[in-house]
């Protein structure tokens, strides 16, 4: 099937990307005729991950996002495999702990913080310096609808994707004109990671949404993709809201 996808001639690093919303990212790109460079923790899914998008498409590097060897060990091996970075997609994150504020460990906090902003930062550093500057290319943030309203339990996740909005708009400040920065905010998706939120309560949850459905992960894939492309050439520093209409319910009336 990737045979006979034409090449684009771009190529993509997309973190935390072995499954979930990573993958979706991935599988989408792809299908668009990009190569890719892939991330996570666990390689042998990476391995996996590859096998299914085409070994002749798809890259991976293993590691911890928040690990800076990591971060060159990626950045690099996606020049050496595709002599160029044109996207970067930060989808790298964690939530390890569901908890009001107010009883957080400061620790928990910081463990939040440097996986889903300072790596995201560090990763678009290393890719603006190996390629984007010179060349030009896309950033896409994976923010979350938790960072634009309060999260009860999920507040150390929710304060970590308001600061990656922040930290968007600051890069497609600087970055411009050369690169393209935005952000995508879900709401609950379908993966692994966010199982907690729905798990045994699936259609109770679903029904807060004015689409009726939770997300899956080709809805944020098509996002990214969308937001990659040249069809998003006159937008930047943006948060594209991705909720089933979930925020509407916040609106007047």
């Amino acid at each position: 099937m990737t045979a006979q996808i034409q090449d684009s001639g771009k190529a993509a690093l997309i973190t935390g990307a072995s499954r979930g919303i990573g993958y979706a990212v991935a599988e989408a790109m792809v299908a668009r005729g990009d190569r890719v460079c892939i991330t996570g923790r666990n390689e042998e899914a990476l391995k996996e991950a590859v096998e299914r998008l085409g070994a002749d498409r798809a890259v991976y590097v293993a590691g911890k996002a928040h690990d800076q060897a990591h971060q060159v060990a990626a950045v690099e091996r996606t020049m050496e495999a595709f002599g160029r970075v044109d996207h970067l997609v930060n989808n790298a994150g964690t939530n390890p702990v569901y908890s009001p504020i107010a009883d957080l460990d400061l620790d928990v906090i910081r463990k939040v913080f440097e996986t889903n902003v300072v790596s995201a930062l560090g990763f678009a550093q290393r890719t603006w310096k190996a390629w984007q500057k010179e060349n030009g290319g896309t950033i896409v943030n994976m923010a979350s609808l938790a960072g634009l309203s309060p999260s009860p339990f999920i507040a150390a996740y929710g304060v970590s994707k308001a600061a990656m909005i922040n930290l968007t708009v600051q890069l497609a400040q600087e970055f411009a004109p050369r690169v393209r920065v935005n952000a995508i905010a879900p709401a609950v998706v379908k993966t692994k990671f966010a199982t907690a939120l729905y798990e045994g309560r699936e259609e109770e949850a679903a029904a807060a949404y004015p689409l009726k459905r939770l997300g899956v992960p080709e809805d944020i894939g098509g996002a990214a993709a969308f937001l990659t492309s040249d069809q998003a050439a006159w937008v930047t520093g943006q948060t594209l809201v991705v909720d089933g209409g979930i925020l509407l319910g916040n609106g007047l009336g």
